[in-house]
């Protein structure tokens, strides 16, 4: 059997009010809690995002109309190798070294719409479905706000590393940035880890941004390696700390091993953007001991990734 969570108090994961850094009005305690958040969690949530739950709402909507279509149709939008369109439910992923399994999860996926070209593989259109308008108008309305937002988080996270405001933001000009809305089917009693909602994983790129529905099902792993419950707050998102963040900041910023199980009875929903720097740029920490990791191309790592991570998109 799967070790059940332990569940927290919603302190235990941080509530930070990020509301003074977006207005750039007395920031540092702001600053300040996202260091330790980074450092000691790797998760934690936002309130005073600024980002109007009615959009949330329309996202959410227009996902679940997708997902109830016919396969035929969620398939003729089939995943591309750029990481866009549909990924079908109960698709294998391999993470990490060993561990591969099966997710109870579908999901739709687009990033910025760019020329696919030999220079740049992992960039290409977005595949929109016809018969469901809604999906394309609310999610690139939410990519846009979202994307905003996450530039706010790199000024904070540049600030908690002791760099300049904008230090971060230089590695994000052309970024390889993925939305995308996830549903998962209810799941009874799953007894191996190799068969969850999302099977455990870290994220490659920066960070995360994560809205949840009510049904809940995130769990994060502490390191004591007990399976820790982030139940759903009201007006706030999820962020989590990636492996490419976690570079940047030599180790101190944590990028922290999670999984989803859909426990609750009902079909869940939830929105992440994943914020990712752009392909051409050089990975090597940022601060305390610069050679401590052999620098690397961040669009070769994510593609051989997501090749690893996802064999139905047919990466080469």
């Amino acid at each position: 059997m799967i070790s059940p969570s332990r569940r927290l108090d919603f302190t235990e994961i941080p509530v930070i009010d990020i509301g003074p850094l977006i207005h750039q009005e007395q920031s540092e305690p702001c600053i300040d809690a996202l260091r330790a958040a980074c450092s000691e969690v790797g998760f934690f949530y936002i309130r005073n995002h600024q980002i109007p739950f009615s959009l949330i709402q329309e996202v959410r909507a227009a996902a679940e109309e997708f997902f109830c279509a016919p396969d035929e149709e969620k398939m003729a939008l089939a995943i591309t190798p750029q990481i866009k369109g549909y990924l079908p439910l109960a698709y294998r992923s391999y993470e990490g070294e060993d561990r591969a399994g099966t997710s109870h999860q579908e999901g739709f996926w687009i990033g910025h719409d760019r020329p696919e070209s030999v220079q740049s593989p992992l960039d290409g259109p977005n595949r929109w479905p016809e018969q469901y308008p809604s999906l394309k108008s609310t999610m690139l309305r939410y990519f846009d706000e979202t994307e905003r937002l996450a530039n706010v988080l790199l000024r904070g996270f540049s600030l908690a590393l002791g760099l300049e405001s904008d230090h971060l933001s230089r590695y994000f000009k052309a970024p390889l940035s993925r939305l995308k809305v996830n549903h998962y089917p209810p799941q009874r009693s799953p007894v191996r880890e190799d068969n969850l909602g999302v099977v455990p994983h870290t994220d490659s790129g920066g960070f995360t941004i994560l809205w949840q529905d009510e049904i809940g099902g995130l769990e994060v792993q502490n390191k004591n390696g007990e399976w820790v419950g982030a139940p759903p707050i009201e007006d706030t998102f999820v962020i989590n700390i990636g492996n490419i963040m976690e570079t940047w900041s030599n180790g101190f910023f944590s990028s922290t091993p999670h999984r989803v199980i859909n426990c609750g009875g009902q079909d869940r929903y939830s929105i992440p953007l994943f914020v990712n720097p752009s392909a051409e740029v050089t990975i090597a920490p940022l601060i305390g001991n610069i050679d401590s990791v052999e620098p690397f191309h961040y669009g070769t790592y994510q593609k051989d990734l997501w090749q690893k991570t996802f064999p139905v998109a047919n990466i080469t």
